[in-house]
């Protein structure tokens, strides 16, 4: 059962969503809050907590950019999907470089968003590709706190296979779309992925994609 945490200052929306995804047998609503503060307050006090807060990345007070890099940086397994709309570009690739999972748009239908929830909660990063190529325009260096010096990737003892991984999650592709790609089984693609994530010295799927993008964009 993925737990999830609704985030939204709208409390019609809010509702509606919990709702919506409730009637997925595979998730359950373990709760909703008003901002990205309230969430974190939550999160501390939900009898078995969350594993995934869907958030809203405009409100009010604490609004989702915030709130993803508090939670994150208190509650790192908790994965954060933003909900968003089109002209949101600026927002989403700070939420990102925040730790958030990825990103749905809000008028899209509710199977979209179970499966998104269900997406990033097996571990993958749900980025549309024109959105990860935009990552790396937007990066500045105060980003380097949250990734390291970019190098060429053979630099950090990547192997190709881990460095066609690497190039996959960049693309936004998810380990399923990954393992068709590149000829392998998940659960090989999962085995790179950790070594990936060791050797980079990065904490999660974000932090790879923006890593490989700003090694492309200063070495390529």
């Amino acid at each position: 059962m993925i737990r999830v945490l609704i985030v939204d200052d709208d409390s019609f929306i809010r509702e509606s969503l919990k709702v919506l995804i409730g009637l997925d047998a595979g998730i359950e609503v373990a709760g909703t809050a008003g901002d990205g503060r309230e969430a974190l307050s939550l999160l501390g006090e939900l009898p078995g907590g969350a594993d995934v807060v869907l958030m809203d990345i405009r409100m009010p007070g604490c609004d989702g950019v915030e709130g993803t890099r508090l939670i994150k940086n208190a509650y790192p397994s908790v994965a954060v999907l933003m909900l968003t709309t089109f002209d949101d570009d600026e927002y989403i690739i700070e939420a990102l470089r925040g730790g958030a999972s990825g990103y749905l748009l809000k008028n899209i239908p509710p199977d979209r968003i179970i499966q998104g929830i269900k997406t990033v909660y097996e571990g993958n990063l749900l980025i549309h590709p024109g959105i990860a190529h935009k990552l790396a325009g937007f990066l500045q260096p105060s980003s380097r706190q949250d990734a390291p010096e970019a190098q060429p990737l053979a630099s950090y003892g990547l192997t190709r296979s881990e460095q066609a991984v690497v190039t996959s999650i960049a693309e936004g592709l998810t380990n399923k779309e990954i393992a068709a790609k590149l000829f392998l089984s998940e659960g090989t693609v999962k085995n790179y992925i950790t070594d990936i994530l060791s050797k980079l010295g990065v904490r999660d799927r974000t932090q790879i994609a923006i890593l490989y993008l700003k090694t492309e964009r200063e070495n390529g």
